[in-house]
């Protein structure tokens, strides 16, 4: 079975490109700069491995007066919805729990992606993910629309980010270093808020296998990488794979970056949300990916903190 690892590589991994000027009127995110995987050194990670996989664990609130993640968008506007809220409900009461087992067995450990509403909510699920040396990551207050980054103006913007983060660290007595933004909505403010509150790493671009530094005015934000492919949401709701197809698609595109990082190591982020993976038609499927993962040599089960420590340790 493939083990965590902390150890630290050799220097010689840490020289760079110098980075190149970015020229004037490109009409690309003003938040980084293009630089193709060909115009890098190769990417290493500890104790050779080939591939870094990071189970992102989405652990979200919903409050129950307001429309969320709908399975059925007929009664999404209702008040109560039944409906949506119990099939959502049933992650935080039995779908993470199973999802739990697994990844203790597998020795892997999230990184959950946290409602701060969670702390107020769900305290046994905080109790059990800080018992296992989960990673945390600010997640917005809760994943109802109304909550979404996007189109708020800047004094908002930092209340959000400033509650979020002092209620995180309150609870978990550590320093919150990862944010992913309610639903990946946010403003051209969020980098460089983030940045100056001393967030480390922001994951709402899913452009990379490797992680990669942010234009920021202030501080040092990079991205760690994660994925809307590899996520359930979109692979069952948007798309329509099936259970087993979801299954086969983790074991695919572990394959191909297994490969690739033979010689120029890869990040794998697996994005899942504990109402739909956590269901028992699709865990069987989870659970067949990350056994088959986990049998595997060479590949560092980590979490999003431990891939931006290794980052900044080794690159920056």
């Amino acid at each position: 079975m493939a083990k965590t690892t902390k150890k630290a590589g050799s220097k010689k991994t840490a020289s760079r490109a110098a980075k190149p000027k970015r020229p004037s009127g490109l009409t690309q995110s003003p938040h980084y700069d293009y630089v193709p995987i060909i115009d890098r050194p190769p990417f290493r990670l500890p104790n050779g491995a080939r591939v870094a996989v990071i189970p992102y664990i989405n652990i979200e609130h919903f409050p129950a007066d307001i429309p969320g993640t709908a399975i059925i968008p007929g009664t999404q506007q209702f008040n109560p919805d039944p409906l949506n809220y119990g099939w959502r409900d049933y992650g935080n009461r039995v779908g993470l729990w199973r999802m739990i087992d697994l990844m203790d067995a597998c020795g892997m450990r999230g990184t959950v992606c946290l409602n701060s509403e969670i702390i107020r909510e769900y305290p046994r699920i905080i109790d059990e993910t800080v018992k296992r040396d989960w990673a945390f990551i600010g997640h917005g207050i809760n994943n109802a629309p109304a909550n979404f980054i996007s189109g708020i103006d800047e004094t908002k913007e930092r209340e959000i980010i400033r509650n979020v983060l002092t209620a995180m660290e309150k609870r978990l007595k550590r320093k919150t270093k990862g944010w992913l933004s309610p639903f990946l909505t946010h403003t051209n403010n969020t980098p460089n808020i983030l940045a100056e509150f001393g967030v480390e790493y922001l994951c709402d671009y899913t452009a990379d296998d490797h992680p990669f530094p942010f234009n920021t005015k202030k501080g040092s934000l990079i991205s760690v990488p994660y994925t809307v492919e590899l996520n359930d949401i979109p692979a069952f709701q948007n798309v329509g794979v099936s259970s087993e197809a979801f299954g086969d698609m983790i074991v695919d595109q572990f394959d191909v970056l297994y490969e690739e990082g033979a010689d120029n190591a890869r990040c794998m982020p697996i994005c899942l949300h504990t109402f739909w993976v956590g269901q028992p038609n699709k865990f069987k499927h989870l659970r067949r990916a990350f056994e088959y993962i986990a049998s595997h040599k060479d590949v560092w089960l980590t979490t999003g903190d431990e891939v931006n420590d290794w980052y900044r340790k080794n690159y920056r």
